[in-house]
């Protein structure tokens, strides 16, 4: 009996799309809270956590923390679950450019009239 013959299982999907979706809730956060944070003072003295980095610590630890706390809830969630990835794709892509955008100085710029 060759390799080849042995049937293999397909591996549910559920938990890739969960460390997808999770990635980019992380990266539109980290841009949400990025310009929040330089839009409106008492939401970045909030955010300073240590005071010579300023409130970008507290924006990626932010960020950091909902993306750990996401990909484990879903990666639970949906486990043994087969999730159709062209959906969870296309939400990853728009919000890795939300991410992105809003962590482009003249964009940001631009969101506050600067």
């Amino acid at each position: 009996m060759a390799e080849d013959d042995h049937p293999v299982a397909a591996l549910p999907t559920g938990p890739a799309a969960a460390a997808l979706l999770a990635a980019a809730i992380g990266c539109a956060l980290l841009g949400l809270c990025a310009l929040a944070a330089d839009a409106w003072r008492p939401f970045a003295q909030l955010l300073n956590l240590w005071h010579p980095t300023g409130p970008l610590s507290g924006v990626t630890d932010l960020a950091i923390v909902v993306w750990l706390a996401t990909w484990f809830g879903l990666s639970r969630r949906w486990a043994q679950r087969e999730i159709p990835l062209r959906g969870v794709s296309r939400a990853a892509a728009v919000l890795f450019g939300v991410g992105l955008l809003l962590t482009f100085p003249p964009f940001m710029d631009l969101l506050q009239g600067k």
